[in-house]
This record gives structure tokens, C-alpha cells and sequence, in this order.
């Protein structure tokens, strides 16, 4: 993938929509995009993601120093990407958020993992919650380094979420599956508690995944079969 104005404007696209999701408020989140060249685009810090522009988004290398200076400063989150982008080397899109239900689920210290949804259990299996960390340092990086290889979706505690994929359609799609199956787990729990498929039920369901689509990826309920 090129640097060029479409995909800032994608960027900036992407940022909308998380922003009238309302997956954080104010100047919440950031996206970052790997190049081919190995830089990367990013969101910059202080802008709402709502209102971004092309100019906005900031161009860095991998130590997360900018490349060429337009009057933004990247995201203080970017060692967060960085690191997943150094565990990952599938991984081409990163997206932190803030979304409401996924976030009520991180800061009552709650993964989700019940499997209730075919959607869910085909494409996320579940999402673990890290261990707090302060952000927009090192320890953050610390904190999901152990989660990266096996997940494609984390909660931090405290904090948001996270999501990771092949392009950043895919790392948002995520981060919108990850708020939805958390809204179904916190509603569904007010109702008495969600009805959970049995183990023969999943292997079926991940049976469809492994011969019916082509999804790029971590699994963790794949991943540790293969083990």
C-alpha cells in the first residue's frame, strides 16, 4: 500500500465512522496504516477523530518519528502500534478505540468470552482483557505484547480496545464486531443470561471459518488446536 490522498481520505473516512459510532469522545482513539516502504500513516494527536482531514494524518517510521513535518504530532499511542506491528507481521491496519460497550466490559475487568453468536465465534472466538497500563507508554506495549500472536482483538482494562487485521477495513470491522458482541453479552445478561453453544456447536461453526472463508488472521480457539 502507497501513501497517497485516497487513502488519507479513507483514514479520515474510517474516522468518521468510529467517531458517529461514538467509540470515543473529544479526541479518543487512533488508527494507524502500514506502508509498503515499511512507514506508516497515523491519526494525529489532539484532533477529534470525527474531523480529520488528509493533511492531518502524519506519515512516521518505525521507531514512530515523523517522516515529514506538516504541524501534527502522531498519536501518543503509537508505541502501541508499533509493537503490534513488530509481533505481527501479517498485520497491516491498527485501530484503538474507546466504544461504549467494549470499554463498560474493560473497565469492569470482564473479557468476553461466552460463545453465543455464530459471527462472533467465527471471526473473534473471544477477546481477552490485558492488565492496566498506563497509557501512551512502554508498559502499554508490555501489557498486550503476550496477547498479539493468538488474538486479533484485545480489551485493556481500564482503558479501550483494540483491533488488528490485513487492511484497516479490517482492523475497524473488528473493532465494530468486538462493540456489537459486547452490547449482546451486557444486554443479553439483563435478560438472564445468554443461552451458549456447546463444543459441538463451535467446532462446526469453526469448521465453516476453516473451509468457507478465506480470513486472514489469528484465532484463538484455532491457534490453540494447532498447538
Amino acid at each position: 500500500m502507497q501513501d497517497d490522498l485516497r487513502l488519507r481520505e479513507y483514514i479520515c473516512e474510517i474516522g468518521r465512522r468510529a467517531y458517529a459510532r461514538e467509540m470515543g469522545a473529544a479526541n479518543d482513539g487512533n488508527f494507524s496504516v502500514l506502508l509498503d516502504d515499511g512507514t506508516l500513516l497515523c491519526t494525529p494527536t489532539s484532533v477529534s477523530k470525527g474531523f480529520m482531514t488528509p493533511e492531518m494524518i502524519c506519515r512516521i517510521d518505525r521507531q514512530g518519528a515523523l517522516v515529514e513535518d506538516k504541524g501534527f504530532r502522531p498519536s501518543t499511542e503509537i508505541k502501541m502500534h508499533l509493537c503490534v506491528y513488530d509481533h505481527r507481521p501479517d498485520v497491516r491496519a491498527v485501530v484503538h478505540a474507546h466504544p461504549l460497550y467494549a470499554t463498560v466490559h474493560a473497565i469492569c475487568g470482564k473479557p468476553i468470552t461466552q460463545q453465543i453468536m455464530p459471527e462472533s465465534t467465527m471471526f473473534l472466538g473471544e477477546v481477552p482483557l490485558t492488565p492496566y497500563a498506563l497509557p501512551s507508554t512502554s508498559e502499554l506495549s508490555e501489557a498486550i505484547a503476550p496477547y498479539l500472536d493468538r488474538y486479533d482483538a484485545l480489551l485493556l482494562e481500564n482503558h479501550g480496545a483494540l483491533s488488528y487485521g490485513h487492511d484497516l477495513t479490517s482492523a475497524y470491522f473488528k473493532m465494530e464486531a468486538l462493540d456489537y458482541y459486547a452490547k449482546v453479552v451486557y444486554l443479553a445478561a439483563h435478560y438472564g443470561g445468554a443461552k451458549e453453544f456447546n463444543a459441538e456447536q463451535i467446532e462446526r461453526l469453526l469448521d465453516i471459518r476453516r473451509t468457507k472463508f478465506a480470513q486472514p488472521g489469528r484465532h484463538p480457539f484455532l491457534d490453540r488446536a494447532a498447538e
